[in-house]
């Protein structure tokens, strides 16, 4: 299986302007920019599109860890803080942050499933940075 996306980028670094598109195209020239990345501008950037890919996989894996121990959560919501360094040009961590309500399940075994989903998801085999969790049974 593979996907897709391609990016456009015209003009510098600072000054330029880029769009993103999707295979879904449910990004269909989506603006980024300098501003979007490293500033408040409109716009979306790299960083913010790895946080979402890293909390969906987390939370798409963490169903599945669960289901292979009979959990069935009723709800997962994970979000992610991505941390870049720009002096060192790097992502320097991938913070997750995950509530769910899963019935009849013990704190230990929903740690042990949350370690699981965090070193097995794809995302998280993809980055090659620190990757930390706060995990919360709601």
């Amino acid at each position: 299986m593979k996907r897709n996306a391609t990016a456009v980028w015209n003009g510098t670094g600072k000054e330029g302007t880029g769009n993103l598109t999707t295979q879904s195209t449910v990004l269909s020239q989506t603006q980024y920019s300098f501003v979007s990345r490293f500033e408040q501008g409109v716009g979306t950037n790299p960083e913010e599109l790895v946080a979402a890919a890293h909390a969906g996989c987390f939370s798409m894996k963490l169903s599945f860890v669960l289901g292979a121990a009979g959990f069935t959560a009723d709800e997962i919501n994970t979000k992610c803080e991505i941390t870049l360094d720009p002096a060192a040009g790097a992502i320097s961590e991938s913070h997750l942050i995950v509530t769910a309500k899963i019935p009849g399940i013990s704190p230990e075994q929903f740690e042990t499933a949350v370690a699981d989903a965090k070193a097995n998801c794809p995302i998280s085999k993809l980055l090659n940075t620190n990757i930390t969790h706060e995990a919360t049974l709601g």
